[in-house]
Parts: C-alpha cells; structure tokens; sequence
C-alpha cells in the first residue's frame, strides 16, 4: 500500500502557471491540476517484473507497483540506481511486458508499443544522416501522414522549440541543447497523448539543462501532453513536476508519493524548491544506503550520513 502522498505546498494556490510568452514578457497559464474524478491517462495496476540473472537466479525487478497519472500531470520518478525506474517507462512504452499486472492507458490495456506513447532516451536517438527537417519528419512518416500536413507540422513544432532557422541542418552541426529540441520536436510532432523521457538532460551541462528546463516547462504548459520524466536529480524533479513518485532500491517499489504545490515558473536555485528536494533526499538516502550496503556486502559497507 502506498502512503498518501506528501505536499509540498508554497504560495497562493489559485495562482496561475507562469511562462514566457513569445514577446519576452510573462504569460499567465492556466493551472492543469490532477483531477482524480477523470480517467487517468495512464494506470499501472500491480506491476511486478522478474527475469532469470546470470546466476540462474530468478530477480525481481520490480514489484506490485501501482501509480496513476492524471491527463496533462507531470509526474518524475526518482530512486537509486538499480531500482527499476527506466525499466518502469519501458513497460509503460510497451517495449516490454510485465511478469505480472497492467499496463492502462485511458482505461484500456496496452498491446506492445504505440504512437500514444513516445519515449525520449538519453542518448536521443536522432539520425545523423538526416537533416534537422528530415529528423522531425521520421515519425510521421511511418504513420503515413500525407507531405503537406506533415510540412505544416514540422515547421510548427521547429518554430515552438525555436529550431526552424536550423530545419536543413545535420545533427553533427548543433549543440547538444539544441539536439536535445530536436529529440523533443520529433516526438511532439507525432503528437503522443504521453511522453516519456528517460533522464533527457543528465549528459548536459548546468546551464544548457537550466535552458531546456524553462523549454520543456513552456512547451508542456502549450501542448498539454502528459509526462512522465525519470531522473537521479531529485531537484529537477521538484523543478518539473506536479508530483514526485519515489522508488526503493530493488525490488522497485513505490516508496511515497510527493505532490509538489509551488508556484510556476521554478528555478533549481529557489529556496523552496531546495527545500522540497532535501526533504524527498532524506527519504532517497535511506535506499541508496540499501544499495551501497548489497553492493558492498563482501567488504564495508559505506553510508551515507543525513547531512552529507
């Protein structure tokens, strides 16, 4: 049973989410609270993966998780490495099935992957022997969207990641930010009801990540797609989402649940924010010492002190 989850809250709560508008000043969003009344649009029911190790062993993975996202939440899953978070979005993908449990999206379970469901990895994935254009075209394409819808679409989601200067560029000649809003574009123009991104920024440096966090939070408040966005950072976490799962060290479970009222925008260098991950660190720390303690179990076992 997971507990009820921990809020976070600072300011007013009928405060609009704030974002940049085009003209440089600040636009008002509308807030897209989870309303539990609605189907969610993703449901795990029970989920639990187990696979033979090179030992012969039978290891579970993960085990009875249950969580429901809301239509247009941003949730982030943290946990210690090893306890199962990128395996979780593979399922939920459909690139694998469970040993047990369901996969829902809108009430319905999932057969294998789907255009509904987008996953971004870290390693991103872009063609290099395509063109900026050409990259962003791929997956529709493969859906057999006709050319002048597919041109209509392309220069939409270059000019929203603030690419279509670049369209007949190749991958080799941009930054990695900008790769990075490649990925996102190509995902965005096949417009999946849920994007899942498998720590997209940890290979970037501080101040591309802090850039492509205000991007990311722009485009999810214009778009209203679902996100479901893994990361070892827990303030990114607290930066992004509207609620922090935490997982334990394996077998992955849902150790608590965080919902995080701050104000919008968020900046990792706000005080609240900083505040809200050490809070959620603490709880972290006690799995990764799990970990640390069966990795070395051989030898001494490191800890990790709560003010470290």
């Amino acid at each position: 049973m997971t507990a009820s989850p921990q809020t976070f809250f600072h300011g007013d709560p009928g405060a609009g989410r704030l974002a940049r508008s085009k003209n440089g000043g600040v636009a008002t969003l509308p807030l897209r609270e989870p309303r539990p009344t609605t189907t969610p649009k993703v449901s795990l029911q029970e989920i639990s993966l187990s696979y033979k190790a090179a030992n012969g062993k039978r290891l579970l993975a993960l085990d009875k998780i249950s969580l429901q996202v809301q239509p247009g939440e941003f949730l982030c899953i943290v946990g210690p490495s090893g306890c199962g978070k990128s395996t979780l979005l593979h399922l939920i993908a459909g690139l694998h099935n469970p040993t047990s449990g369901q996969v829902l999206v809108d009430d319905k379970p999932i057969a294998g992957t789907g255009t509904d469901r987008i996953l971004i990895f870290q390693e991103l994935g872009l063609f290099p022997w395509l063109t900026v254009k050409e990259n962003v075209e791929f997956g529709m394409k493969m859906k057999g969207i006709p050319k002048a819808q597919r041109n209509e679409q392309i220069d939409y989601y270059l000019r929203l990641v603030h690419l279509a200067q670049f369209k007949d560029s190749y991958t080799h000649q941009l930054s990695g930010g900008m790769r990075q809003r490649v990925a996102l574009a190509r995902a965005l123009a096949t417009e999946p009801d849920v994007l899942l991104m498998d720590e997209p920024f940890a290979a970037l440096d501080a101040q591309t990540r802090d850039l492509l966090h205000d991007e990311l939070e722009r485009l999810w408040a214009e778009t209203g797609r679902t996100i479901i966005f893994v990361t070892h950072n827990v303030r990114e976490a607290v930066r992004l989402g509207d609620r922090v799962a935490l997982l334990s060290f394996r077998p992955g479970r849902v150790k608590r649940e965080y919902k995080i009222d701050l104000p919008r925008p968020r900046h990792l260098e706000d005080f609240d924010v900083a505040a809200s991950a050490r809070e959620i660190l603490g709880d972290l720390r006690e799995e990764i010492n799990r970990s640390l303690a069966e990795e070395y179990q051989e030898g001494v076992k490191p800890h990790v002190e709560p003010g470290a």
